[in-house]
């Protein structure tokens, strides 16, 4: 920087940057980014982005607050390389998981981001309520998506999330850290002279659905059935037309034209007196949701002077979702304080409230008491205001109106008698104590707290198809997790060299219960109450508790500002393994070095280009209570059950090493900046759950093997291609790919897969040596030699394989977003698109709306010759040579064999996609408007999220994930729900 400078302002206090400006650069310096901020790294320090050798991404609170989402972390999707935002598309509260780099461990649990706030991690875990998604044909309930951990947190508090992608940046965290780390920093009192600043962020958000499937209402219920005239016909019940065809689920019955049948009549809850026209109901599906609302509003005062600074907020939130009688009530309070006790001493209290309550929730899943259920089976020929009463006449509460089949229940008793209730009560806090003991050396004293205490309840009526008699549930639920640090820091200069050593300890204590109540049955119908139950069954909580004890250690050192060296090291005594293994010890390297400062090639064109390298290992523990036999509470009280998982007394912990290389460049004035990452993650004794025989008394048992290495390169572009006084057009981009390799895996297997999860039966996620965490697995269609379907001579149906087979991998092969942000004067306009590029999902809906005749794919070859279709493919001669299949089979038979639930192949769809995930336009009033309102800022804007979509996956959204118990599950729907369209209106005002 030249001599001249005319101002310096540092202030890297509050996580600014630093920034040199002269009288002549003055007016340029909208052109220069800021290369040298400072972001919040592990442990909450905050260090200077040019002396990382890691990558650290920076996202404002602004770009959270742009467009609302009931779960703020979702407004990360397209906006950071390599990260995906991975939710169920289960309801309102949009439970979610953070994915950084892809996977890492063949179990599910540890692939995600640790979430962090203000320096204390935390607890992100879910609860589930025991159900897997695909439940038909059992008496088993479904998953229900209660929020986790990150719906907790209030985007109205957050100043900053720097997002940690590599377990080098991540490794102080330790285990938790393996996969990365989310940094959120929280909000404090900024105003100036002692001020007191009041804010106020008030929107109001409107959700209609994204996508439907192509449902068709060219033909009505039956299954191809003839009169005695050889007509198609229906029937509801026995008539004069002939036998009952009302009964099925299919819609292989005659088509719309006009005819007359004997149908149900609502008003007599039979079949109707004369023959009514046989017509369709376009809007029997889609009629059932509703317009969706969210009203938000959040006030804040906050204020600061040269001792202290405070900071307040309440946020209340009302939802009202697209499904009738579901949504949700938040309220948040917020409250930070910071006061200088004396020069050397400093105090921080930060303390965060959230109370989410719920009346109702919807079930996700594949059975009865799911919406999704209904949506499938409802038939095009059937009114949905049939539904609409819930209860036979003079049977309320006892029995419910389903004239077409006992297993498909009513749509309104699943939105106002099926209720899934919860009350949560959220508190996260830390108090830390800042003492310069002299002007290099000071110690940091920090006690972070999260609490969650939650009721849950469930309501199943009489008649359910799942609980004739009815059902009632509580779950109680507690999680106390402490973390206590203590950290020394010793800074200095010597001479060129700028040197910095941290030293530390954590003591991680974590307690988690859960007790059950099931009244299964009721005594008296529609009261929910445990003394009104049959048989109630009580599920004591067993304990699950958990005590790490951790030493840390950083050194950094700097020459010149331009080459730098840090050097950490970890160890962790954990409480879930075994004494002799508990002990773990981890260290990492990282270096950055300037290369445009230390060659001198800086100009008006060439800016900046930085090289930076790391490398680590990171330890992992796993849950409480692997080592010895511990027995579970049984359904039958006051008794105990063998536990089903054999245990290892000699489990040792999982080891991840990281290597990761990039470099960063800037160019013409800062306007273009590109970055570029490559890494690879090596993770070896993994500790997995693989299966026994029964005859030992268990189901698994569970053991250290197996190897994953994970591969990827990351790309960032931002860009100011127009810059000037009244008008700016900023460019940001990024792109990823992900390559996942299973190195080796359990002995035990001697060659075969090992089966990480499954879903519903039918999709399985196998693991072989040289395949990839995320492939499918499932029957699909037999090909001759040159790729042709193969069909029985027989029947004309497919021939059915004897071995399952690749179907694809969950997971796309590369990943992009962009956001582009216009300005003039003071009117702003932004965008953003993101996409992904290949991936799998297999849709249970689709095979069985196809099976069933509900799609408009299922049209074609219903007005052949005899209803029926020759499959396109060959047979096998007896010699074994193939021939053209010319056996027809009837149209509903032909769909429901060649789209068999079975049949992943066939029900399995690229997830490629494109989405206009956000769209905002802003105007804020001038001074000569605010100064005669006596406020300092107002900004009125109109937001959209999820607008539009392109994409060929059939169902509502090829982002598709199973919600199976506490899991998220990519790659797999089973009656999802429908994805929200949002528009709104937002009003922020300061004074």
């Amino acid at each position: 920087m030249r001599k001249e400078t005319q101002k310096l302002l540092v202030l890297s206090l509050l996580g600014l940057v630093s920034v040199s400006l002269t009288a002549q650069e003055k007016a340029k310096r909208d052109t220069i980014k800021n290369i040298d901020e400072v972001v919040v790294t592990a442990l909450g320090i905050k260090r200077q982005d040019r002396s990382l050798g890691y990558v650290a991404e920076t996202i404002k609170s602004e770009e959270l607050l742009k467009t609302q989402n009931n779960n703020w972390s979702q407004a990360l999707e397209g906006r950071v390389a390599g990260l995906k935002i991975q939710t169920a598309g289960a309801g309102p509260l949009g439970s979610s998981t953070i994915k950084l780099r892809g996977d890492i461990s063949m179990n599910a649990s540890e692939n995600n981001a640790l979430i962090v706030i203000d320096g204390v991690p935390m607890n992100n875990n879910t609860t589930g309520t025991g159900f897997s998604a695909y439940g038909a044909g059992s008496k088993a309930d479904l998953p229900i998506d209660y929020g986790n951990g990150i719906n907790t947190v209030n985007p109205d508090d957050i100043e900053s999330i720097t997002v940690l992608k590599g377990s080098t940046a991540s490794a102080l965290y330790g285990s938790r850290g393996a996969g990365g780390a989310i940094m959120i920093t929280t909000k404090s009192g900024k105003s100036k002279n002692g001020k007191i600043q009041v804010s106020l962020n008030s929107y109001s958000s409107y959700d209609t659905v994204l996508k439907w499937p192509d449902y068709q209402y060219e033909y009505g219920q039956g299954t191809m059935q003839k009169d005695a005239n050889g007509n198609y016909f229906y029937s509801y019940q026995v008539s004069a037309d002939g036998l009952n065809t009302g009964g099925t689920s299919s819609a292989f019955g005659p088509k719309f034209a006009g005819q007359y049948f004997f149908q149900y009549d609502p008003a007599t809850e039979g079949q109707s007196a004369t023959r009514q026209l046989w017509q369709p109901y376009k809007d029997n599906i889609k009629g059932f949701w509703k317009t969706g609302t969210t009203f938000s509003n959040n006030i804040s005062l906050e204020s600061s002077n040269e001792t202290t600074s405070f900071r307040s907020s309440l946020t209340y939130l009302k939802n009202e979702w697209m499904m009738p009688n579901t949504g949700f009530d938040r309220f948040n309070a917020a409250f930070s304080v910071d006061h200088k006790l004396s020069e050397k001493l400093k105090i921080g209290i930060k303390f965060n409230y959230n109370k989410t309550k719920s009346d109702n929730l919807p079930a996700t899943g594949y059975s009865n008491q799911s919406i999704s259920y209904f949506m499938i089976f409802q038939n095009p020929n059937v009114d949905l205001s049939w539904y609409a009463p819930i209860w036979k006449s003079g049977k309320d509460q006892v029995d419910q109106i389903h004239p077409f089949s006992s297993f498909i229940d009513n749509p309104y008793l699943i939105a106002y008698e099926m209720l899934n209730g919860v009350d949560k009560n959220f508190i996260t806090g830390n108090v830390n104590l800042n003492y310069k003991i002299t002007k290099n050396f000071e110690v940091l004293v920090r006690s972070g707290m999260e609490l969650t205490n939650e009721l849950r309840t469930q309501k199943r009526p009489w008649s359910s198809a799942n609980y004739l008699q009815g059902m009632y549930r509580e779950q109680h639920i507690r999680l106390m997790d402490l973390n206590n640090d203590i950290l020394f820091t010793y800074k200095n200069k010597f001479n060129d060299f700028d040197f910095s050593a941290s030293v530390g300890g954590n003591i991680r204590y974590t307690e988690y219960t859960m007790n059950d109540y099931l009244a299964d049955g009721l005594l008296k119908p529609g009261l929910y109450t445990m003394p009104n139950g049959i048989s109630n069954i009580n599920k004591f909580a067993k304990p699950s508790d958990k005590q790490v004890n951790s030493t840390y250690a950083l050194a950094t050192l700097g020459y010149k500002n331009k080459a730098f060296l840090d050097l950490t090291a970890r160890n962790d005594w954990s409480s879930t393994l075994p004494q002799e293994n508990r002990s773990y010890f981890y260290p990492s390297v990282s270096t950055s070095f300037i290369l445009s400062d230390i060659f001198k090639l800086t100009s008006d064109k060439f800016n900046y280009w930085k090289l930076r390298a790391s490398w680590s290992t990171v330890g992992n523990d796993t849950d409480p209570y692997m080592l010895i036999k511990y027995y579970n509470n049984s359904d039958f009280s006051g008794s105990v059950e063998s536990p089903a998982l054999y245990p290892n007394p000699n489990l040792k912990p999982n080891m991840i090493t990281n290597m990761e290389a990039g470099m960063d460049f800037s160019f013409l004035k800062n306007r273009i900046n590109y970055s570029i990452t490559a890494y690879q993650n090596n993770s070896k004794d993994q500790i997995v759950k693989i299966p026994t025989l029964w005859e030992t008394g268990y189901s698994n048992r569970v053991i250290n093997a197996g190897e994953v290495r994970n591969r990827g390169l990351e790309m960032t572009l931002n860009t100011y291609p127009i810059r000037n006084k009244n008008f700016s057009w900023s460019v940001n981009a990024n792109w990823s790919l992900n390559r996942n390799k299973i190195l080796s895996l359990p002995e035990e297997f001697h060659g075969e897969p090992y089966t990480m999860a499954s879903v519903g039966g039918v999709v399985y996620y196998n693991a072989f040596v040289g395949g990839s965490l995320g492939d499918m697995y499932g029957y699909g269609l037999m090909y001759s030699p040159d790729g042709q379907v193969i069909f029985n001579a027989s029947d004309g149906l497919t021939a059915k394989p004897t071995q399952m087979k690749k179907i694809g991998n969950a997971y796309p092969e590369w990943r992009a977003g962009l956001q582009n942000e216009f300005r003039y004067k003071n009117i702003t306009v932004s965008f953003s698109f993101d996409g992904q590029y290949k991936g799998m999902a297999y849709s249970q809906s689709h095979h069985k709306m196809t099976e069933q005749g509900k799609l408009e794919h299922t049209l074609i070859g219903r007005d052949n010759p005899g209803g029926l279709i020759v499959g396109a493919g060959v047979v096998q001669n007896p010699d074994g040579s193939f021939s053209p299949n010319t056996k027809g089979v009837l149209a509903s038979a032909y769909y429901a064999d060649y789209y068999r639930r079975a049949n992943v192949e066939t029900n399995t769809f690229d997830t490629s996609f494109i989405k206009l995930r956000d769209a905002r336009i802003s105007y804020s009033f001038p001074k000569t408007v605010t100064e005669q309102l006596k406020i300092t800022d107002l900004t009125l804007a109109l937001f959209g999220r999820n607008l539009w979509m392109w994409t060929k996956f059939p169902l509502f959204d090829p982002e598709a994930a199973t919600l199976n118990d506490n899991q998220i599950t990519p790659g797999v729907e089973m009656g999802q729900l429908p994805t929200a369209r949002t528009v709104g209106i937002q009003l922020n005002v300061k004074f």
